[in-house]
């Protein structure tokens, strides 16, 4: 896509004690796991992701949407959505949903061990954008 060709994306996994975020570019189809944030009294560090957002400038933000296996919604799904609806209110970019079944169960099969687990589920859900959007 044209208009993708070089855009820096900023990817989050977002969950009640942590948020995992993740940053790619659609001229190398890359993502590369960043950090893992961890949840104020269960609501995001705001301070942090700005840091973030300051930091990448990003063109567009990538939230991992957590469905069931049957595609049914669950308590993380409003959660997820809650958090992308509050990302483009206070920044102004643009933001995209993407499924995310599993990708946490991924991470975990990648790293063996839940060390930086969240921002590796970012990078997966990051890199699932890049493949269906390039």
């Amino acid at each position: 896509m044209s208009d993708q060709a070089n855009q820096t994306l900023l990817s989050f996994d977002c969950g009640k004690k942590r948020i995992g975020v993740a940053v790619g570019q659609t001229i190398t189809a890359t993502a590369t796991a960043l950090e893992t944030i961890k949840t104020i009294n269960g609501k995001p560090d705001w301070d942090n992701i700005s840091h973030l957002i300051k930091e990448w400038s990003p063109n567009r933000l990538v939230v991992g949407n957590p469905l069931q296996l049957d595609g049914s919604r669950q308590e993380m799904t409003d959660i997820a959505e809650r958090f992308s609806r509050q990302l483009e209110g206070r920044y102004h970019i643009p933001v995209d949903m993407i499924e995310e079944q599993l990708s946490s169960y991924e991470a975990r099969r990648e790293l063996k061990s839940t060390y930086d687990l969240d921002a590796v589920a970012a990078r997966l859900i990051l890199e699932t954008w890049l493949n269906e959007n390039l």
